[in-house]
């Protein structure tokens, strides 16, 4: 599964989705499995939008990979494909594949500077991995 829009000035689960996609994804992975109606009236405790509207934007998401679907008697059940956290580190080590791909050193000059602003247990487990590495070469 791959989201082909990162959007930078975004944050969240909406840097990889439309408002209403992570208002659903959100949902979903609290949950095991749910029906549209069961998501909308979620939705509907904010008033933010219909059963309709629900039912495409989650249907979308399974032509997208990102939701399952299966039927059990008259219903359609959703859940997400991979856990939150699944899904996050499969996104951030495609953008940083890309950006590694595309930019190169540049990138690892950028992401080391960022080091400076975050904690010591980063960087440990940066020097433990990089430890790592010289190991296997």
């Amino acid at each position: 599964m791959r989201i082909r829009k990162f959007k930078m000035n975004e944050s969240g689960l909406n840097r990889f989705f439309g408002p209403l996609e992570a208002k659903i994804m959100d949902i979903l992975w609290n949950d095991v499995e749910m029906t549209i109606k069961d998501v909308q009236q979620v939705l509907d405790q904010e008033k933010l939008t219909n059963f309709n509207t629900v039912m495409t934007v989650m249907n979308r998401l399974v032509d997208k990979g990102i939701l399952q679907k299966r039927t059990e008697g008259r219903s359609s059940l959703y859940k997400p494909v991979l856990s939150r956290e699944d899904f996050l580190n499969t996104q951030s080590k495609e953008m940083t594949n890309e950006l590694m791909d595309e930019f190169g050193n540049v990138v690892v000059s950028h992401m080391l500077d960022a080091l400076e602003d975050v904690d010591d247990d980063l960087v440990a487990m940066l020097e433990k991995k990089i430890k790592e590495l010289k190991k296997d070469t």
